[in-house]
């Protein structure tokens, strides 16, 4: 269907034209056919995901115990233990909700876009919204969003291999072709999930959504899928390693239990109390939270990671291979000087206005004929466009060719009435591997072929050269004068682009014409570095991150960029990309590690480098915009792609995509990474103190007094208010101040370090150690044994929410991070006390919990106590500050 029809017949059919449809009829349309996505596999209902929670071997046992506890009578214990597995249950609940929701965003905000032309202008629209009408613009590194009838075509070259298998791209045009033509021969359609290689071209949208090709054959492929994160894998095992030895022991002070004439029916409930106390089941829903509340964070600082996983890689990355323009630098290029007729002029003016001047040694040049056929190259062979709005002047596409259509404007010289003038009727489109672009414009009878590209590239080319007023022979001579001018103008920083022309005949092959052309000249184009990229830069060597550039510029002008923002330190090794090529993989691998600037490379040297970092031990980040980044992406440990200039390829294959396309960025997501990974390491040691602490206090206990200090339901309400909210707000503690003076996370570093266990070890025991002293104290004053469970029962739960302050940071003291700065935890520690009060002041909960009512005395012993878990905590802080590395 439609590929039999002529093109003009097909937008007849589908009631649209070149201009496209309008914004109204567009949304009609979308009401009609509805939005282009595939449907998705049956999603959890809620309250699938609500029974989902009490699922556990633990849990199941618990309610079983309830039950039993009902049939003996003891209606009260079999509410309270139902009470707190529902409320629990209602936390995971919650906890999972909201992470599902955080991944629904991040999803909704990596869709992909469609350039699209509606009102009769070219606008950019959320793939989901296009409809059958819409004509697509499309271009090289550009996934096809639907399938569409092609309507002009230059060059173009699609990958079919996601629909046909097959591995070469295929070359697309517009004609017609018999109704009996199979899928893969129909080479005048474009079908979802492919993606342009090569050329562009525009279409018109025919089927959108499951009517499309791939719709029929596959369910959803979605962007963002919820994985298992190595991170909760690692929890897991932790757990289950946790779990294990904690059953041990609780079936061992169980059977002591027993044998010491315990009601074997107590002892059960209070072990399964106690498991499921020790056994940290919802870390795993806290810890995706966390990840997506700090992918959430990361969004904020123009950083949009596509999946969980990498969070944890951004932690532990140490080296950034980073491209230059838009990337390091504004990609705000401006031609300040010239290169014609032998000699260098200057032009004055800044951004994308057309007002300036061209000087030769401070002197206005007149009206030059020279001059004027550099310019006109320069706009023929060109995308870009140049508008007014609103008294502001923007560019639309590449801003290197943006520059030379402003530096043309500057001498009256306008695109649109140029390309009036001269219509292109063919080109040989730009890539990172030919290093230039050539059009035909036919004027007044006329072929002329226009060429830009990279120096060396195009006098390549050329045999000729535009001198005196005419054509003469570019002799060796000349071609030394125009290269050492080149290198003069790269040491200036400056970005050097050569033009030449050519009169074609007729008929003639694109690919043909670039060949015996004549040099036209130079233009040197400046792009300044962002201002904040020098401090990102020395960020991330205080961090122990080393920065790389990468870059299709001339050796010269990388090399003078990369010292100027600190890249390159002495002793560093500039390479080219012949150089590179030169070398055998291991004799680069030698070097690699004092490589700092890469300059003259095409894509397929990025993969290089990866694979001779990686190969090194090094975790690597790569950035990337165009289709052949792609592999190099993938390869990466940290994929990075530009949310402004990245194909959709590109940003298919990352891990990362930069909103802004800037690499400080890159530093505040790294930076952004660690701390969640710091978040999740303190509120696992936060928890691991608790579970310890509550183990060795019920094991001494039994085992010297043979009482148990805190009953089962106690132990279940204590695990309750502490790991439900103080892990969340802990999980929301901003960056310390040295966290990025740390050198990075080594990859294979376990989920909780020697210094921590021994940390929360001291720290569970500490908790212990009061609370049996309280027990020693209380029996020797003859306390009934309530009383005595009710102080301990509350001890442990201040005592762990004064702990919750500790793991805020693990190096830093909370009153240097400042007390009120994580409100959340402040709002998370006070909800939990007044939970506390309510178990040992509201009598229904008294009878639930077995409590009794607390004095001020009894408060003026239990805080003092509870207070040295944080005081304790403060002084190993400030004695390791003082004690040297």
């Amino acid at each position: 269907m439609y590929y039999d029809e002529a093109a003009d017949a097909v937008q007849k059919a589908l009631n649209t034209s070149e201009t496209g449809l309008s914004s109204g009829e567009a949304e009609n349309r979308l009401q009609k056919y509805g939005k282009n996505e595939l449907e998705e596999e049956e999603k959890t209902s809620v309250v699938k995901l609500f029974l989902s929670q009490f699922k556990s071997f633990l849990i199941l046992i618990l309610m079983a115990a309830a039950l039993i506890s009902a049939f003996l009578g003891e209606l009260i214990d079999a509410s309270v233990i139902l009470f707190t597995v529902i409320l629990a249950g209602v936390l995971g609940f919650v906890q999972e909700y909201r992470a599902e929701e955080s991944i629904k965003l991040l999803k909704s905000l990596t869709s992909p876009e469609a350039l699209v032309v509606r009102n009769g202008k070219e606008t950019k629209v959320p793939s989901s919204l296009l409809v059958p009408g819409d004509i697509l613009v499309l271009q090289a590194g550009d996934r096809i969003p639907a399938d569409a009838r092609l309507l002009e075509t230059i060059s173009l070259k699609i990958d079919e291999s996601s629909l046909t298998g097959e591995s070469v791209p295929v070359e697309k045009n517009t004609k017609i072709f018999p109704p009996e033509t199979p899928q893969p021969d129909r080479k005048n359609m474009a079908y979802t999930g492919t993606s342009v290689t090569y050329g562009r071209g525009k279409a018109v949208v025919t089927a959108t959504g499951m009517s499309t090709a791939f719709g029929k054959l596959a369910g959803l492929i979605g962007e963002i899928e919820r994985e298992r994160t190595p991170l909760q894998e690692k929890l897991d095992q932790f757990g289950r390693w946790l779990g294990t030895a904690t059953l041990v022991v609780v079936a061992f002070v169980a059977m002591i239990g027993i044998l010491q004439g315990f009601d074997p029916f107590e002892m059960f409930l209070w072990g399964v109390a106690l498991a499921v106390a020790a056994i940290p089941e919802a870390l795993p829903a806290v810890v995706t939270v966390g990840l997506a509340l700090g992918v959430r964070r990361m969004v904020k600082r123009h950083a949009l990671v596509r999946k969980l996983p990498s969070v944890e890689t951004l932690g532990s990355t140490n080296i950034i291979c980073t491209d230059k323009t838009g990337t390091l630098t504004q990609n705000k290029m401006t031609v300040e000087k010239l290169y014609v007729n032998g000699t260098l002029l200057s032009v004055t003016g800044r951004g994308y206005e057309p007002v300036g001047d061209f000087f030769k040694e401070g002197q206005s040049v007149p009206e030059d004929v020279h001059l004027h056929k550099l310019l006109v190259t320069g706009t023929l062979c060109n995308d870009a466009g140049l508008a007014q709005e609103d008294g502001i002047w923007n560019m639309m596409g590449d801003p290197t060719e943006g520059a030379l259509v402003v530096a043309a404007a500057k001498a009256g010289i306008w695109k649109i009435a140029l390309e009036k003038k001269h219509r292109r009727i063919g080109e040989v489109p730009f890539s990172s591997e030919r290093k230039m672009m050539t059009t035909l414009n036919t004027s007044e009878g006329r072929l002329y072929a226009y060429s830009k590209g990279a120096p060396e590239v195009i006098l390549a080319s050329c045999t000729k050269i535009f001198h005196g007023g005419q054509e003469e022979e570019l002799t060796p001579e000349m071609k030394q004068k125009i290269l050492d001018t080149v290198h003069e103008l790269a040491n200036q920083t400056l970005r050097v682009m050569g033009f030449a022309y050519r009169q074609v005949t007729e008929n003639i092959l694109p690919e043909e014409a670039e060949r015996e052309m004549v040099f036209a000249g130079l233009m040197g184009m400046r792009d300044l570095p962002r201002e904040e990229v020098k401090v990102a830069i020395a960020t991330c060597k205080s961090a122990g991150i080393r920065t790389v550039m990468i870059t299709g510029d001339h050796r010269t002008t990388a090399f003078a960029i990369a010292r100027e923002i600190g890249i390159y330190r002495e002793g560093d090794i500039v390479l080219t990309g012949v150089e590179l090529d030169a070398l055998e993989n291991k004799e680069f691998e030698d070097i690699v590690e004092k490589v700092s600037v890469y300059a003259r490379v095409y894509p397929e040297h990025k993969l290089k480098v990866v694979e001779a970092l990686k190969k090194k031990g090094y975790v690597v980040a790569m950035t990337g915009d165009g289709v052949n980044d792609a592999p190099a992406l993938k390869a990466a440990d940290m994929g990075i792609a530009m949310g402004i200039t990245g194909t959709e390829v590109s940003k298919e294959a990352s891990s990362m995509i930069l909103t802004d396309d800037n690499f400080a960025s890159i530093v505040s997501a790294v930076e952004e990474g660690r701390n969640i990974l710091k978040n999740i390491k303190n509120f696992i040691a936060y928890g691991l103190t608790c579970h310890i602490g509550v183990v060795l206090i019920v094991l001494v206990g039994v085992l010297a007094w043979q009482i148990l200090p805190v009953i089962a339901v106690q132990i279940l309400w204590i695990n309750l208010i502490t790991d439900g909210l103080p892990p969340m707000a802990l999980s929301l503690e901003a960056p310390n101040r040295g966290l990025m003076e740390q050198k990075p996370r080594k990859s294979k570093e376990g989920l909780v370090s020697r210094r921590m266990l021994i940390a929360s070890l001291g720290l569970g025991s500490l908790i212990a150690i009061q609370s049996l002293g309280v027990l020693y104290w209380a029996l020797k004053e003859g306390v009934s044994l309530p009383k005595i469970q009710t102080l301990i029962f509350t001890l442990i739960v201040i005592s762990l929410m004064f702990n919750a302050f500790n793991w805020r940071s693990d190096r830093y003291s909370v009153f240097s991070l400042g007390i009120f700065t994580n409100r959340s935890l402040i709002y998370a520690v006070l909800s939990t006390v007044l939970l506390q009060l309510a178990a040992i002041y509201v009598p229904i909960m008294q009878t639930a919990f077995r409590t009794v009512p607390l004095s001020l005395s009894d408060w003026g012993m239990i805080i003092p106590l509870a207070s040295t878990t944080l005081i304790a905590m403060e002084i190993t802080k400030y004695l390791e500050r003082k004690t040297p590395r």
